[in-house]
């Protein structure tokens, strides 16, 4: 209850009650109400801007945001898992696959790099979580970017391993008579004596005796780039190109099998042994050139001898005895 006011009338001598004016009430009234709004409105304003009270649309972009957070991290950790798979084939890459195929390492600078030049992310920044989300965006780029360079790097290995599988088909690696054709291993390569003069002579490939007819066989795959009796001494001869630097020659056959610009497989019958030529008796004489040099044979039979084969053999062809050629 509000307190009542009096003043001293002297006109009366006595008190008498002092009686508001009803325009000052309202204006207490009024100014009650504003000051109350504004307060209510400081409040409000307090409210919205701290922790304290949270709409249920805030709540929900809250636990969305959680969510989200959630994700990012799960997918930082998948994305250590494919790192240490991706530096896994890397590694297998680098020191086994090029390696074997004798192809140049990717450097570890080349495979790691980042991306420079204008700033890739900017439409990321300004954000409560943009380091996080800049962060993850550019490993995952990253990886993206390795995963590119690998892929590439495996289709080179694929070329270069078919490349190989040609390379080891064109390589000679058989006799060019089979073991159960064979009479024996007459002359081998190096300083032998001459049929004819009996002079010691270099032979610069390998002597094998077998029937008249007997075939011979291509020693590996390539093109028949000679197929003639206009060699020399070789009689009826056969050339075959193998590609790599290789070229195998067959002499002193009695008829061929093949012609010029044919081109054959390893295994494949090219002619058969005869007496033609400068020779002393039915036999093939076979060279193996590289690089335009003749090299042994007795290194190029990996592909048909065994271990105990290949020992009798050499036995046989490191004797210096006579050609017969």
């Amino acid at each position: 209850m509000s307190k009542v006011k009096y003043y001293y009338d002297p006109d009366t001598l006595s008190y008498r009650k002092i009686e508001p004016k009803k325009s000052k009430r309202y204006w207490n009234i009024a100014f009650f109400f504003l000051g109350s709004l504004l307060f209510g409105l400081l409040c409000l304003v307090f409210l919205l801007n701290t922790n304290l009270i949270n709409t249920p649309r805030e709540l929900s972009l809250q636990r969305e945001v959680k969510n989200y957070e959630l994700q990012f991290e799960l997918l930082n950790k998948k994305m250590e898992q494919i790192e240490e798979v991706l530096a896994n084939i890397e590694d297998r890459d680098n020191n086994i696959y090029r390696l074997y195929f004798e192809a140049n390492p990717i450097p570890e600078e080349q495979r790691k790099a980042g991306f420079g030049g204008v700033n890739r992310y900017k439409s990321l920044e300004g954000f409560n979580n943009s380091e996080m989300v800049i962060a993850t965006t550019k490993r995952l780029d990253i990886i993206k970017k390795q995963m590119a360079i690998q892929s590439k790097s495996l289709d080179e290995i694929t070329k270069l391993a078919k490349e190989k599988e040609k390379l080891l088909a064109s390589i000679p690696a058989i006799q060019p008579i089979n073991n159960e054709d064979l009479t024996r291993m007459a002359s081998g390569f190096g300083w032998r004596s001459d049929p004819f003069t009996k002079a010691r002579k270099m032979h610069r490939g390998m002597d094998f005796t077998a029937p008249k007819g007997t075939p011979v066989y291509a020693t590996g795959d390539g093109k028949v780039i000679r197929a003639d009796n206009r060699s020399s001494g070789f009689g009826k001869h056969i050339r075959i190109d193998h590609g790599y630097g290789y070229m195998t020659l067959y002499a002193h056959l009695s008829r061929y099998n093949v012609k010029r610009g044919q081109k054959v497989e390893r295994g494949d019958i090219i002619g058969f042994v005869g007496n033609t030529g400068r020779s002393e008796a039915p036999h093939v004489h076979y060279e193996v050139w590289k690089d335009e040099e003749r090299i042994n044979p007795i290194n190029f039979y990996y592909g048909s001898l065994s271990a105990e084969e290949f020992e009798n053999m050499l036995k046989y062809a490191t004797q210096e005895n006579q050609s017969l050629d």
